[in-house]
């Protein structure tokens, strides 16, 4: 090909234009529990009707409603109140230009939203404040982007996208602005699938780049990962808590009664705290993971493998195991001090009561 020829048909490539979507997904923690019974009752939110894909269990079946009106959000599609203490919330924005413009755009407009989401679920919490257990804005937020690009006939095969339009899509899932080094980009190009012959699917840490018409069902994917990464990086965080007062000694008395024989737990005990959180934390863990069950699904269960192994799922499980594993210790050794010290107690008063009715039985014998 002449060099001219060769030069054109690269700035032809450069200029194509595509449409699609951005979708911005955005979670934040509010507090321990959401009663989601009274939030119905709640009139200035408008509940959405929710049909969930017959992969998700209800084991947390959340609440869809609308923002409380009035509000100034153009974007936004919907947001989700679930019981664990969480808002999601969803924002969808369209795009028609080069995929070299909305590389530019990306991180203005994933800065927007993180904005925009601020005040949008803060209305939301100021509405349900008094149907949350311990309400705080906020003690956590986790978001995820996800580029969808309507396929192009003109285009030609997806591995002519990847050649031609891989540096950018690579970049742009890291919000870069410029093309990343050889080694990173087919770092991320090659953890891609698809469905169908002409679909490409590529996921990275905190966005990902949809080459397809037929999306929507997989977004639930994405918002749901999401929400899971921030229950768990805020139950280690909260777990790191915990462990930090026990090494600096916060909560390492008991109360004394928790010494007397027969006691049971009693309110206001580190301990008992310890446990409760403890099987609350492995509840709601538990549950998040079960939520998802692709059996007989097996290209949804590659694509969320794919999502949770890029979010680093697992690895945030067995931290939060690792920390659960050394509660479950620090209880042991505590329960077991009290059983040594109840003992200890039981014997103390054996022997008192024996030395009682032996000074009785003196005074007894010289009295008479």
């Amino acid at each position: 090909m002449p060099e001219g020829t060769e030069s054109k048909a690269h700035n032809n490539f450069k200029n194509h234009h595509f449409s699609g979507n951005v979708y911005i997904f955005q979670a934040y923690d509010v507090g321990d529990d959401i009663n989601l019974e009274k939030v119905q009752k709640i009139r200035a939110l408008g509940l959405v009707p929710l049909s969930l894909p017959k992969y998700f269990k209800n084991y947390h079946t959340p609440l869809a409603v609308d923002l409380p009106h009035p509000h100034e959000s153009t974007r936004f599609i919907g947001s989700k109140i679930h019981n664990f203490g969480t808002i999601s919330l969803t924002y969808q924005v369209p795009f028609s230009g080069t995929l070299s413009d909305l590389r530019k755009q990306l991180v203005t407009m994933h800065n927007q939203y993180q904005e925009q989401s601020v005040m949008d679920v803060k209305s939301i919490f100021k509405t349900i404040e008094r149907c949350i257990t311990k309400p705080i804005f906020f003690q956590m937020n986790t978001s995820y982007t996800v580029v969808q690009v309507t396929p192009d006939s003109s285009i030609g095969d997806i591995a002519q996208l990847k050649r031609d339009y891989g540096a950018i899509i690579a970049s742009m899932l890291r919000f870069e602005t410029q093309d990343l080094s050889e080694p990173q980009k087919n770092d991320i190009l090659e953890g891609d699938i698809g469905y169908f012959r002409g679909d490409l699917i590529i996921i990275d840490t905190d966005a990902a780049f949809l080459y397809d018409a037929e999306y929507r069902e997989i977004l639930d994917f994405f918002e749901f990962a999401n929400i899971q990464q921030l229950e768990l990086r805020y139950f280690d965080r909260l777990l790191d808590q915990q462990l930090n007062k026990m090494y600096e000694g916060e909560g390492r008395n008991l109360p004394l009664i928790s010494y007397l024989p027969f006691a049971t737990s009693v309110e206001g005990d580190p301990m008992s705290r310890l446990s409760k959180m403890r099987v609350d934390i492995s509840v709601i863990a538990e549950r998040l993971e079960g939520s998802v069950k692709l059996a007989g699904e097996p290209y949804y269960s590659e694509l969320y493998q794919l999502l949770k192994d890029k979010l680093d799922l697992k690895n945030w499980q067995q931290g939060i195991d690792r920390k659960l594993s050394i509660i479950h210790d620090i209880q042991s050794t505590y329960q077991n001090k009290i059983d040594v010290t109840r003992e200890d107690l039981l014997s103390v008063l054996i022997i008192l009561l024996i030395f009682i009715e032996l000074v009785i039985g003196l005074l007894n014998f010289f009295v008479k």
